[in-house]
């Protein structure tokens, strides 16, 4: 097996479980389990890059002070994801958090769409549309927005769409955003120990080592989907990632037994049929391609299709 598969597969997998990892931490209160991810995460990554010796890419924060500006933004939008999510799943809101992230990559399109100005097939538009009639029908039959679905998806569509340009790799960019972030959650955890109010002080041994292990929980399946993406296609690693949101649908469903009501088998019905259509559409686009290619007259076709893959 392509050993890029391997990579992209783990980190999937890792992140499709991490309901079970928040569920053993739900004694703790989601944000200072948030500020704990913060603090910890800068810590393991410094630890990398010091085994690594990965420092020059400080010179580039020095030389372009915008480029630390467009990180301590996605740092935002970076944390309100993980707040959100952490929350969710110990809200019994896992069902929720996973529609977010089937979601998510049409927000990538439709973001690249007004913001970037790429221009979508006909069957993206489609496929976008059907998943917004599938998000609207569960709005209605509910009574409310799905927030939480929503809210993840475009906290992590808007995240991504700031690392799409970024001058820095995964590793050195998680350190930069971990370390704007790491003074707000240090100062939080500080005022409550103050307080008497950090949970950490009073846990047992195993919770504070769940805690510690935010570090690594959050660093390693994101430097295996770093190493995965650079050894594979776009398209497979697009049709893999749908595992993630699968096995946590699952873990909501099956193992926590969250309500998976009519309304919410419509709604993820639409979805997941506006989901089909766009992988059909790109693995449609992707195949053509060669053939596109190596047609005589079709170069500036092939080259059109490319750009709006």
């Amino acid at each position: 097996m392509n050993s890029g598969i391997v990579y992209a597969l783990a980190a999937y997998v890792i992140w499709g479980l991490f309901p079970l990892y928040f569920k053993a931490l739900e004694q703790i209160p989601s944000l200072q389990i948030l500020a704990h991810r913060m603090a910890w995460s800068l810590l393991f990554v410094a630890l990398l890059l010091i085994v690594l010796k990965r420092w020059a890419w400080i010179r580039v924060l020095r030389e372009q002070p915008a480029v630390l500006a467009r990180f301590a933004l996605s740092a935002v939008l970076l944390s309100a994801n993980w707040g959100i999510y952490i929350w969710s799943v110990n809200s019994n809101h896992v069902v929720d958090a996973s529609l977010g992230y089937y979601i998510n990559p049409l927000v990538n399109v439709a973001l690249g769409s007004v913001l970037l100005h790429e221009r979508l097939r006909r069957m993206q538009w489609i496929a976008l549309l059907i998943a917004a009639v599938g998000v609207s029908s569960m709005a209605l039959e509910l009574g409310h927005v799905p927030w939480i679905s929503l809210s993840l998806a475009l906290t992590f569509g808007g995240y991504a769409l700031l690392r799409k340009t970024a001058p820095l790799g995964a590793l050195e960019g998680l350190a930069v955003e971990t370390a704007v972030l790491f003074p707000v959650a240090a100062s939080y955890l500080f005022w409550l120990s103050m307080h008497g109010s950090n949970a950490f002080a009073s846990a047992d041994l195993s919770t504070q080592a769940l805690l510690v292990a935010a570090g690594p929980v959050t660093t390693i399946p994101l430097l295996l989907f770093a190493a995965g993406a650079r050894r594979m296609s776009m398209t497979l690693l697009g049709v893999l990632q749908y595992i993630t949101p699968s096995l946590q649908l699952a873990l909501g469903v099956l193992l926590y037994h969250e309500p998976f009501a009519t309304a919410k088998v419509i709604g993820f019905g639409l979805v997941w049929l506006g989901l089909a259509v766009f992988l059909i559409d790109g693995l449609r686009v992707a195949w053509a391609r060669p053939v596109l290619k190596a047609a005589p007259g079709m170069g500036e076709t092939a080259a059109a299709s490319s750009s709006r893959l």
